[in-house]
């Protein structure tokens, strides 16, 4: 395996890890933007003010644990793949020592 194609290798992994990032992002926010229009649909609607509050809050903080759980789920996800690919790029060197050097693998 190349320099190059090993490079383009954790490129990829690294371009992967940071599009399931974003697409947790995204979602995060798709969550939270659609609890304040909860939110809105309530607070328009006849209802003593007091309730209305309390249960803006709720969908609100029920939102926000969501999308904060999501983003740290993709979090985790990412360093899955970030550890995988050191890992990858690890043999790769290893094996590309072993065939300069003539030594056998392991």
């Amino acid at each position: 395996m190349s320099a190059e194609e090993i490079t383009s290798s954790i490129e990829s992994i690294e371009n992967e890890a940071e599009k399931t990032l974003e697409e947790a992002r995204s979602r995060a926010n798709e969550i939270i933007f659609k609890a304040k229009e909860e939110a809105s649909r309530i607070l328009s609607s006849e209802m003593p003010l007091g309730e209305v509050k309390g249960e803006c809050e709720q969908i609100l903080n029920k939102a926000r644990k969501k999308a904060n759980q999501e983003v740290g789920e993709s979090k985790k996800k990412a360093s899955q793949i970030r550890t995988s690919a050191g890992k990858k790029i690890g043999k790769i060197t290893e094996r590309m020592v072993n065939i300069i050097s003539g030594a056998e693998p392991k």
